[in-house]
Parts: C-alpha cells; sequence; structure tokens
C-alpha cells in the first residue's frame, strides 16, 4: 500500500493534471500581438495624400500605386492623376519611396503576381481611358511596359486566378453624351507569355464594382450597371467555367466608393470585406461601411465601420490583415454647389488597419500528398504534405500510435506489410491545431530475387541436413 506522503503526491499531481487539461480545453485562442477582432487601429499614413489609387501585396509589404492629388472646392481644383509609389511595411510601420509608375494614372486595375505587380488601364492625366499594362518589380525598383490591354477601359478591377490575370467590366470610351458605357468585357492576361486572350462576357456589365477571389471563384459586386440598386453578386467559377448570382450585398456599391479585400483562411476564416461610404439611397437600405460576406453560407454580416469614413480608397490584406489606404470625401457647401457640380474635395493619406472576424482562431490547413489510397511494393514510404502557413509544430500518427514530431517531409521506414494509416497533425504559434485527412494504404513488400534464391537455398540444406541428422537418428536406434 501507498504511504500517507505518497498518496497526497499522487493526489497533488492528479489535481495538477486535471487542472492543466481543463485549461487547455477552456482557453481561448491568443490573439496575435493582443488584437481584437472585428476591430480598426489606425497606422503611419502615406506621405502623399491620394484618392482611386492601387494597393498590392508583394513579400509581405504594401505597395501603394498611383492615384489622384485632385482637390479643392468651387471651381479652383489643382492635382490631376500620380505615378506615386510608396512602400509600406506592417512589421515596422513605416513607409519608403519606390520608383513612380511612369504612365501616370488613376482608377486602373492593380494585382500581384509572381512577385511583380501588374497596373493596368485607368484614367490617364489626360483624363480618357488608357490600356496600358505596366510592371513593377519590387525587388529590382524598376518598371517594365508590357502588351496592352485589347480594350481601353477603366474602373475595373484586376483578380489572379491559376496564374492569370483576369480584367472584367469597367467604362469604355464611345461618342455618348457621357463619353464612356459600362462594359461586360472579360479579358485575360498570361504574365507567362505576355498575351491576352478574350472570353465569354459578364452576365451583367459593370463599372467600379468591387472583387475578390475565394477558393477559385472570383466575385463581382455591386457596381453601377443595370441593376438599379447596384448590388448585384455575380459570381465566376474557373473550374466550372460559369456564372452565378450570390446573394446582394445589404447596402448599394456605386461611383468607386468602395473596395474589397478577401481573407483566405491563413489567420482568419475565408471571408470578403467590402468596405467603403454607404450612402442611403434607398429606402430601408443600411449605411454600415463594412459588409462581409461569407461565400460558404452565401449569407452577409456587417462589421465595425471603417474610423475615417471616405471613399476612393485602396485596400491590400497581408496574412489575412486587412488595410484601407488613401480616399477622399466630397461635400457640398450648398444647393448652389450640388446642382452645379462644385463639390469640396479633401483627399486622405490616412492607413487604417482592420482585424478581420476570427482573427488568430484558424488552424492550419495540411495538404497531404503522398502517401495515397493504393499498395506501396516497399516497406519505405514518403510522407509528403504542404501547410498553409508557418507552424510551431508538425507530427503524425501512424496506424492510431503516438504522434511522432517532425521538421517536414519524412520517410516511414520499416512498414510491415498490410494495412496502414497516417494522420499528420500541425499546430501554429497561436496554439490552434491543424489535423489532416486520414490517409489509409496497405504495404506489400517483396524481397530483392537475389535474397530469395539465396533463402531458398539456405532452407534446402536446411532440409537437407535435417533428413541426414534425423536419417543418422534412425539408423543408431535399430
Amino acid at each position: 500500500m501507498l504511504g500517507t506522503s505518497m498518496r497526497k503526491s499522487a493526489v497533488v499531481m492528479l489535481v495538477l493534471v486535471f487542472l492543466t487539461a481543463t485549461c487547455m480545453a477552456v482557453a481561448p485562442a491568443l490573439s496575435s500581438g493582443g488584437l481584437v477582432e472585428n476591430s480598426w487601429e489606425s497606422k503611419a499614413p502615406m506621405s502623399q495624400a491620394r484618392k482611386s489609387l492601387g494597393a498590392a501585396v508583394v513579400n509581405g509589404k504594401i505597395y501603394a500605386i498611383g492615384g489622384s492629388t485632385w482637390s479643392g472646392e468651387g471651381s479652383a481644383f489643382t492635382g490631376g492623376a500620380v505615378g506615386t509609389n510608396e512602400e509600406y511595411d506592417p512589421a515596422t510601420d513605416t513607409w519608403a519611396p519606390k520608383m513612380p509608375m511612369p504612365t501616370h494614372r488613376q482608377g486602373f486595375a492593380i494585382a500581384s503576381y509572381g512577385g511583380k505587380i501588374y497596373c493596368i488601364g485607368g484614367f490617364a492625366s489626360s483624363g480618357g481611358a488608357t490600356a496600358v499594362n505596366e510592371v513593377y518589380d519590387p525587388i529590382m525598383d524598376t518598371w517594365e511596359t508590357k502588351a496592352s490591354m485589347p480594350t481601353a477601359r477603366a474602373a475595373l478591377k484586376a483578380n489572379v486566378m491559376e496564374g492569370k490575370i483576369y480584367l472584367m467590366g469597367g467604362y469604355t470610351p464611345d461618342n455618348s453624351a457621357f463619353g464612356y458605357s459600362i462594359s461586360n468585357l472579360v479579358e485575360v492576361y498570361d504574365p507567362a507569355t505576355d498575351t491576352w486572350t478574350t472570353k465569354d462576357p459578364m452576365p451583367t456589365a459593370a463599372a467600379n464594382y468591387v472583387s475578390a477571389v475565394v477558393d477559385k471563384k472570383l466575385f463581382i459586386i455591386g457596381g453601377e450597371s443595370s441593376v438599379p440598386r447596384s448590388n448585384l453578386n455575380q459570381i465566376y467559377d474557373l473550374n466550372a467555367d460559369s456564372w452565378s448570382i450570390g446573394a446582394p450585398s445589404p447596402s448599394g456599391i456605386r461611383y468607386g466608393a468602395c473596395a474589397a479585400g478577401a481573407t483566405i483562411g491563413v489567420n482568419a476564416p475565408k471571408r470578403i470585406y467590402v468596405l467603403g461610404e454607404a450612402s442611403s439611397l434607398w429606402e430601408g437600405e443600411p449605411t454600415n461601411s463594412v459588409r462581409v460576406y461569407n461565400p460558404d453560407s452565401d449569407s452577409w454580416t456587417f462589421g465595425t465601420d471603417v474610423p475615417t469614413k471616405r471613399q476612393g480608397f485602396g485596400v491590400a490584406v497581408v496574412n489575412d490583415m486587412i488595410y484601407a489606404i488613401g480616399g477622399y470625401t466630397s461635400t457640398y457647401r450648398d444647393v448652389y454647389d450640388w446642382v452645379h457640380g462644385r463639390p469640396q474635395i479633401t483627399k486622405y493619406a490616412t492607413n487604417d488597419q482592420y482585424t478581420p472576424f476570427g482573427y488568430g482562431t484558424t488552424p492550419p490547413i495540411i495538404d497531404v500528398a503522398s502517401p495515397v489510397n493504393q499498395t506501396y511494393n516497399a516497406s519505405s514510404v514518403s510522407l509528403n504534405f504542404s501547410l498553409n502557413k508557418p507552424v510551431a509544430w508538425m507530427g503524425y500518427s501512424l496506424d492510431g500510435q503516438n504522434n511522432v514530431t517532425i521538421a517536414g517531409n519524412v520517410t516511414m521506414d520499416g512498414l510491415s506489410n498490410g494495412l496502414h494509416n497516417v494522420t499528420v497533425y500541425a499546430r501554429d504559434e497561436l496554439g490552434n491545431t491543424g489535423v489532416s485527412e486520414t490517409i489509409t494504404f496497405s504495404v506489400e513488400a517483396h524481397f530483392p530475387t537475389a535474397l530469395v534464391a539465396a533463402s531458398t537455398a539456405s532452407a534446402a540444406l536446411i532440409g537437407v541436413g535435417l533428413l541426414v541428422y534425423f536419417k543418422k537418428r534412425k539408423h543408431q536406434t535399430k
């Protein structure tokens, strides 16, 4: 029997184990740097206030490019399209000037791919739409001109899917009183070949919309179009090469007032965040400046309003953290100015950081490439997998046994013949654990021919030896 002191120690140990397990079970996931979900924080502003600019991300840094410095009131306006290029580092909250974009413009499409930034179309300094395609290399800090877009357009977006850049809709020049018409064109640029192709048009033409890509689906939301409320949600499925209609935005998206960014499941659940001033032009339409779309449930909700309500700003997403940069407000002093189109324009260099819903609670996603559900003719099988973000720990469990800690892809040696299963685990720095699907496979290892022959010969010799032995025993007992 245990002594009194030993029993007390055992009880204390059991209590400690229980408390530790309880804390692990109920403690909320840590937030990165104490950040609070669905909240805003002001960051260092750009050096130059601009509107209708482009924002893109390469290697964790944001590049705020182009836009317009046009400002003033009444009939006294100054400024125009610029090529300014500023680099923002979220890690240090600092900005640095970079090589300006050669063609000064605003309202252009921008996308990053392969470590470079593509700036396509837009309104040039002259005010007319352009088809120019200029590419910025952040490492070399240089610009290069590529094949122009087939159709000059402005007030459109660029989205990357499967290595190609999709440009849809926008304004195209025409001979109307307005000077432009709303387009339904879909033109696709291939950076690898520097060529363009044209695909089937959008179901409904749109310009000044917002867009984002989630899981090979491109969402075109709102914009000026034939839909009166400007809240249409058009969805292009790349795999099916087809269009569908999603739940409409709860409020209209018009006049370039909004921008959007998507969280992709790295540090926050997959959502599309539509940011920007919502003017209540329709009865019952909410004026919230943050609308959140869930592609999985095809539903909308609202987030905390942008602290500085403005329009014409750029949006960038870095590791699922969202930044709203620049923009402007347009106000009228009186009815006369409103009737005669004499607004007071105020530009912003503001940089607001938004922490999305569920930030810091998303576990790693593990994609196992090997093994697969098949039979392997060897006792060693490779375990190869990929992760969607950096992690603090990785391991695997073979046939339900204890986890084996690993540093990356490994080879599972010494597997016996028969059925096996393996599951991979990964834990990020915030304590979120991801689990792969369990892969079932079998092993049917064959010995080398020489080894089999040698084994057969050995067995034959042993058999002969035993036969001689038993014959001798039999002879001796007679």
